[in-house]
């Protein structure tokens, strides 16, 4: 794996506290070594990554992208799509609100919070006791869940009905998570048993209900705009009052595969049937351009493919979010 980027941007108020893959971590800058801020600021950068390895160059406006549709999704979870709302990580009135001329904007008490060089991608957050469980949840079969069907008919463990095909879609989503390893090292699929070792029984179903929930209401949203989320990852922590708390990134390209739903209808082949919003574009080019074992450094992207994989974000959040 490439090492983690460090952000080349210095925020004003903020000192940098942490890079991964595609995001920056920010605290405020007076906070004292070794202190738990209060607040947070993410900001979600152009940078994207397959294989483990961040790739040149970026995706431009990506940052911006994911954030506007991890925003519209935390308001919709709030209870904005008239279910209950699921508790999220955004600081106290940064919620996505529309304005008179229907575009979609942030409270005003908190854009002054975030830097102008990150404005349009960045988030305010509360600080929390994050879980150390990645949780996916699975509505359809692909990627690695139909890799291991077809050795055993089971996805994670769990056993499926014989007779699937890929892109085929699941009989009721399923629970899969992951223990979050360490900086530099792949997570772990673990089964719920393990997940209960972890963090004990009732946090261990807690996680599991609100991420099954939060799937159907999610999927429910995105098939009324002619799309399917095949499968998604949430992360989840603890707010001061011990609130189980949706977290990090929601439901954006990036966390989530997503299809187009007339595309997956009428297909006749899995390419046909999985035209994706996501960066498998990007995916599809580097494994077919830079076969296993993939060491060193990847190939840069074409034009082309990054045109396109801009156009595939932007294209998703056009419809998930029309009237």
């Amino acid at each position: 794996m490439t090492a983690s980027p460090t952000p080349t941007t210095e925020l004003p108020g903020w000192r940098h506290a942490y890079s991964g893959k595609v995001r920056d971590l920010y605290m405020p800058e007076d906070t004292p070594d070794a202190a738990q801020p209060e607040r947070l600021l993410v900001v979600a950068s152009d940078r994207v990554s397959a294989f483990d390895h961040v790739l040149s160059p970026g995706i431009p406006g990506k940052g911006e992208l994911l954030t506007t549709l991890s925003l519209w999704w935390f308001d919709q979870l709030a209870g904005a799509d008239g279910g209950r709302g699921i508790p999220n990580h955004l600081a106290a009135s940064h919620t996505l609100t529309r304005g008179a001329d229907g575009e979609a904007n942030t409270a005003d008490d908190l854009k002054s919070l975030i830097p102008d060089a990150v404005t349009g991608r960045a988030m305010v957050v509360k600080s929390l006791d994050m879980q150390p469980i990645e949780c996916v949840v699975r509505g359809y079969l692909t990627g690695s869940g139909w890799a291991e069907y077809r050795e055993s008919g089971t996805v994670c463990g769990i056993e499926l009905p014989d007779g699937l095909s890929n892109g085929d879609r699941l009989p009721a989503p399923i629970y899969t998570p992951a223990f979050k390893a360490p900086m530099g090292e792949h997570d772990e699929n673990i089964s719920f048993e393990r997940t209960i070792e972890l963090v004990g029984a009732e946090r261990a179903a807690e996680l599991r209900d609100l991420s099954l929930e939060i799937y159907s209401r999610a999927a429910a949203t995105a098939e009324a705009h002619g799309v399917i989320l095949a499968d998604t990852k949430f992360e989840f922590g603890l707010d001061e009052n011990g609130v189980m708390t949706l977290a990090d990134e929601v439901l954006t390209s990036d966390s989530s595969r997503y299809w187009d739903a007339a595309a997956w209808a009428s297909g006749t082949t899995p390419e046909e049937r999985m035209a994706s919003f996501d960066k498998q574009i990007v995916r599809n080019w580097l494994a077919a351009n830079w076969p296993a074992p993939r060491e060193g450094e990847p190939p840069a992207l074409p034009a082309d493919i990054v045109a396109r994989t801009t156009a595939r974000y932007r294209e998703l959040l056009e419809r998930l979010t029309a009237a």
